[in-house]
């Protein structure tokens, strides 16, 4: 049977972390290969994979490059019919290196439309996998050859996240009777744009004077950001909850989801709000057109606050709108299921070497 070693650092808990559990769940179910995953131990994806019964060699991994990762990799990768697969930077080089040492065949995931700095090891790897076409057509205009890369988009349980429960975020910040919210999930790191978030809901604070802006996430531009919304005057209005383990419950609390991002590979969360039946304002960046495009979102080019505000002020105030979005979304949402995610990895892996 074929063997796969995943390699994720997995030292913070965020969208690229989520999705190593559900496709390590997802092959586990289908029983279709044997698999193991390195990873930082005691990181809370070391604990999700033991939860899910998945098989975790748990290595110390305190800095990305962390050395001490490499004999755990190389150990794991020794057996015939074995596949490495690296799911971030970090654990490229080290998963890279692992398989040049072993000869196993080697496949990388590149989560995120930036360009390259360098090919490096991306342009080694037997395949890369892109999380949607928008990162693909970046890979290959950066150097890698288009034949190495698989579009494979990233997936959610549709069946769990419809039973998520909701947050109560209107109880807990003590909102008033009527209150709408708006709510976004992410990393508050640059390419997130909640620069842009915030002047939206500046825009907004008059005319709409019941929406409530919800932020969950943490990142280095906390600071920033809060001295913004000061700036803005709208201490009563944006509120940052910083890290929230399942923001799948916000998100089922919110009138509106708001993606406000510069640059995206993806956006999971979007799919989250998608299945939740939560309508979505969003930017056009990087892969976020692929979910929405067929009228299951609004779309605005990035950083246009007002053209996001606008988007915002059409959803709660259209019900006709809300509706039509909604539906789409439904359906849409159908083809971006963690199991489809999962059989498309497998042909990949099958694809780099003759396995019984």
């Amino acid at each position: 049977m074929l063997r796969v070693v995943h390699v994720a650092s997995g030292r913070e808990w965020r969208g690229g972390q989520r999705q190593v559990w559900l496709l390590a769940r997802e092959l586990a179910r289908t029983g279709s290969v044997e698999q193991i995953v390195v990873t930082g131990a005691g990181s809370e994806l070391a604990r999700r994979l033991a939860d899910a019964r998945i098989p975790v060699h748990g290595a110390r991994w305190s800095a990305g490059l962390d050395p001490r990762v490499l004999p755990p990799i190389v150990s794991e990768s020794r057996s015939n019919h074995t596949v490495l697969h690296a799911h971030d930077a970090h654990a490229l080089t080290l998963a890279g290196i692992g398989a040049r040492l072993t000869g196993t065949p080697f496949i990388a995931t590149r989560r995120v439309d930036f360009p390259l700095r360098r090919r490096g090891l991306w342009g080694r790897a037997d395949r890369v996998v892109a999380i949607s076409r928008a990162v693909a057509d970046l890979l290959v205009a950066d150097g890698i050859a288009a034949e190495r890369v698989t579009v494979v988009p990233s997936g959610i349980s549709l069946e769990e996240t419809r039973a998520t429960p909701r947050l109560g975020i209107r109880e807990r910040l003590t909102l008033p009777p009527g209150s709408l919210i708006a709510a976004n999930v992410g990393a508050l790191v640059p390419h997130k744009d909640h620069a842009t978030l915030l002047h939206a809901a500046a825009a907004l604070r008059e005319s709409l004077p019941a929406v409530h802006w919800i932020i969950a996430g943490e990142g280095p531009l906390r600071g920033a950001i809060e001295r913004l919304r000061f700036e803005l005057g709208l201490d009563g209005r944006v509120h940052l909850l910083g890290h929230i383990p399942d923001p799948a419950r916000l998100i089922a609390d919110a009138d509106v989801y708001v993606m406000s991002s510069s640059q995206e590979g993806l956006g999971t969360s979007v799919l989250d709000a998608m299945a939740l039946g939560i309508p979505v304002a969003s930017t056009t960046a990087g892969g976020l057109p692929e979910m929405l495009s067929d009228g299951s979102g609004l779309l605005v080019r990035p950083g246009d606050p007002e053209g996001l505000a606008d988007a915002v002020r059409r959803v709660v105030s259209d019900s006709t709108l809300r509706t039509a979005l909604i539906s789409r979304a439904t359906i849409g949402v159908q083809r971006f299921t963690a199991r489809r995610m999962a059989e498309d990895v497998v042909s990949v892996y099958r694809s780099c070497a003759s396995f019984p």
